[in-house]
């Protein structure tokens, strides 16, 4: 739902008996006194109702006869509407709502990500790369603008997906990643570009290991990043070529002791075809090694450590290739072995 701050008497009048409501001002189960409202805003009884109405949508507020118009359960609340939101951080009340929101990402956009490099089309790329260019140009400029670009970029990560129900998710993160980045931004003391840039280059690369790892570095450096802003930290200065932050995306992909890669050895750009099972993805799938626990586990870790996107990423699968040649050489010993005399 649109907000309507700044749509005159109507806008204001919702504006605020809703952050009454949310702050606590007006407590749930209590029944709201239209006569007084009415003398006190110095409104009609009628322009009153008008906003009880838009609170009603947003499931704030609902009336019943003989007992008028009352507060509603904190349950019933439309917590991703815009206004509500906003009316939340407003009321200081901004930490819970922020730490779900963080968990929530962890979930959904690591396995994006992976889904993302195994399904992305040049018109996906194109997206990404636009929305991550206006991302680089509101850099220091226009905490709004670097907000909206943020939020395109992810939106396009969604999209990129190709799953009708991931792209949805930006119902549930959109709102919340709204605030939460123009919050961010507004400090203007940070380039979100390198760490996106990485999740970028392993779509790109169709590396759905590396994409994954590279997002989760991304949220464990969105978290610090916020906790940095809401503690009133002074950021560390802005990293080198090549230090951490600008190895993110480059570090996914060094080879491994052992002269593979962490990455799978290959991804394929259909959807999966099987079907997971209770114990979890079907093998191959992109989205392998994301689940919830996990995700959020790596995510717990990484900022707990600071360990690289390679740390976080999950553990590169067995090479077929390099089993069955092992099998192979076993079995030729075994036969030698029947042969000798």
């Amino acid at each position: 739902m649109a907000a309507y701050i700044g749509r005159g008497v109507h806008g204001n009048t919702v504006e605020l008996l809703g952050a009454r409501i949310v702050s606590g001002a007006v407590g749930e189960g209590e029944t709201l006194d239209l006569a007084a409202l009415s003398a006190e805003l110095d409104l009609s009884i009628t322009a009153l109702r008008e906003a009880i109405k838009v609170l009603t949508a947003k499931g704030l507020v609902d009336a019943r006869q003989r007992r008028g118009t009352f507060v509603r359960p904190r349950a019933t609340w439309n917590l991703l509407d815009v206004d509500v939101i906003r009316w939340q951080f407003a009321a200081g009340a901004a930490d819970g709502f922020l730490r779900d929101l963080a968990e929530v990402r962890a979930v959904i956009e690591p396995a994006a990500a992976r889904y993302a490099a195994a399904r992305r089309t040049e018109d996906d790329l194109r997206a990404l790369d636009e929305a991550l260019a206006a991302m680089g140009r509101a850099v220091g400029g226009d905490p709004a603008a670097a907000a909206d670009a943020d939020l395109a970029w992810h939106r396009a990560l969604l999209v990129a997906t190709h799953n009708e129900m991931l792209v949805r998710m930006e119902i549930f993160i959109e709102p919340g990643l709204s605030e939460r980045d123009r919050l961010v931004h507004r400090s203007g003391d940070d380039d979100p570009v390198p760490s996106h840039q990485a999740v970028l280059d392993a779509v790109r690369a169709a590396d759905a290991d590396a994409a994954g790892a590279a997002m989760l570095a991304l949220l464990a450096k969105s978290d610090s990043d916020l906790r940095r802003v809401t503690a009133g930290e002074t950021p560390a200065a802005r990293p080198q070529d090549g230090s951490a932050a600008d190895r993110t995306g480059t570090e996914a992909r060094q080879p491994s002791p052992s002269g593979g890669t962490p990455a799978a050895e290959s991804v394929t750009a259909s959807r999966p075809t099987a079907r997971p099972t209770a114990s979890g993805p079907p093998a191959g799938d992109p989205a392998a090694g994301s689940g919830p626990e996990v995700v959020t586990n790596r995510l717990a870790a990484g900022d707990a450590t600071g360990r690289s996107a390679v740390d976080l990423g999950a553990a590169r699968p067995e090479n077929a290739t390099s089993r069955q040649e092992a099998e192979a050489s076993a079995s030729g010993i075994e036969s030698n072995e029947r042969k000798s005399p």
